[in-house]
């Protein structure tokens, strides 16, 4: 048996989630027995020989330097330069909320299109191009749709992306620019997947969130794996997640336990915190309710990213909250709004709505007392605000229009403001 080096894979195979049957890596991802979902299953004690802190840290800053515990065969094809995204510490964040430590985990900067999607299609789209796939497709509520058509483009791919047709327009021309076919659905999310899931059965294409959806999934863990290694191989003891489809959440939970299985981490403690829109909440609902299933809804929230109301791994993100001992919360369109106004004034980073969704279930959290102020948060942000400007345009007041003339100005600087000039002044004697 050869060797096995950092270009070669360490996949033992798929295994169904619930009844533990085992299948051979090809494009599917629902267990023909049980219908249960499909997740991919690694040669641990392989990696654990082969993966050290010091060989990542050693590797270059993207996602890539955990490739081992990633679904390829060899490098990456497309999204090469993906992920190893700022970790802040945000200490005027935490003065504001009256807590000791919280930090920003900011994927609304990742490459190429400013949301963590770019993480799960770089891993999908790699994957296609392995299996031998031309076409490229998704059910989207607008990052993915970014991501799928760039980083298509990038291998040289055709895709088609289905989205419902009032997305907002930065999401739109955020697809579009990239030369795909988008087809706008006249329905809800949900509507759209069950829309892709009748053609992939009729048309051989990679859908990345259907048939590619094991290997697609695996790349929400480098987000907790960053998030580790950004601490100095310390995981937060408080980490809160938007829930859209569920699996970002359930992800970050298995990279964090996949950490301490290598050794990696000493021990992991985390509690995870799953965040939604009070117009989209079914997980939230199910946790609150104390039930194991998902009760459908009709999403009506600005959050439209989070918007859906059947989510595929709803059963499996309520697992990672109840087994870690964390909360489920959900916020309303007006805390969302100022939540994203917050995290922009103290911090500095526009993010889009479903960061305001964490940013104001983390205030929540915090003022209910689930969530200590002297223990460390992280909150998690997926996405960039430029994609959702229509939520908060007419909530950041206008521009103040003057003639060029000192005079004009003078008339609209308050007394509050004008210290600083006084201050000037007396710098200058």
């Amino acid at each position: 048996m050869h060797k096995k080096g950092v270009n070669m894979n360490y996949i033992k195979g798929l295994k169904c989630r619930e009844c533990r049957r085992e299948y051979a890596i090809k494009p599917i991802h629902v267990c023909e027995f049980c219908f249960g979902p499909l997740e991919v299953v690694y040669e641990y004690e392989a990696i654990q020989k082969e993966m050290t802190r010091r060989k990542i840290e050693e590797r270059p800053k993207t996602m890539w330097r955990y490739q081992e515990l990633l679904p390829l065969n060899g490098p990456p094809s497309v999204g090469k330069d993906v992920g190893f995204t700022p970790l802040i510490k945000a200490d005027r964040l935490a003065e504001v909320l009256g807590v000791k430590e919280i930090y920003i985990k900011n994927d609304a900067v990742n490459h190429p299109t400013l949301s963590f999607k770019d993480r799960v299609v770089s891993v999908a789209v790699s994957k296609a191009k392995e299996f031998g796939f031309e076409v490229v497709s998704c059910a989207s509520t607008g990052n993915l749709a970014n991501s799928v058509a760039a980083l298509a483009a990038e291998g040289g791919l055709e895709s088609f992306i289905f989205v419902p047709h009032d997305l907002e327009q930065g999401k739109i021309l955020g697809t579009l620019i990239y030369g795909t076919n988008l087809i706008g659905i006249t329905g809800s999310y949900d509507e759209v997947n069950r829309l892709c899931s009748e053609i992939g059965e009729n048309y051989k294409w990679a859908f990345v969130n259907i048939n590619l959806r094991p290997f697609y999934a695996e790349g929400s863990k480098t987000f907790g794996y960053e998030i580790a290694e950004q601490l100095g191989w310390k995981v937060p003891k408080h980490v809160v997640v938007p829930m859209a489809g569920g699996s970002l959440i359930t992800k970050i939970w298995k990279g964090f336990n996949e950490l301490e299985r290598l050794g990696l981490l000493d021990r992991v403690e985390s509690k995870i915190y799953g965040a939604q829109a009070s117009g989209s909440n079914p997980i939230v609902a199910a946790f609150k309710e104390g039930i194991d299933w998902i009760k459908p809804q009709k999403p009506k929230t600005i959050a439209k990213s989070l918007a859906i109301g059947n989510p595929a791994d709803g059963f499996y993100a309520l697992k990672t909250i109840r087994e870690s001992g964390g909360f489920a919360e959900d916020v309303s369109d007006e805390e969302i709004i100022e939540a994203m106004k917050l995290l922009a004034r103290t911090e500095g980073i526009f993010t889009e709505t479903a960061g305001g969704v964490t940013v104001g279930v983390t205030k929540k959290l915090i003022e209910k007392g689930i969530i200590p102020r002297d223990e460390s948060i992280l909150i998690s942000i997926t996405g960039n605000g430029l994609k959702t400007q229509e939520a908060v345009q007419d909530r950041v007041g206008k521009p103040r229009i003057i003639e060029a003339k000192f005079s004009e100005f003078e008339k609209i600087v308050s007394p509050n403001q004008k210290r600083f000039k006084e201050t000037i002044l007396q710098a200058s004697v």
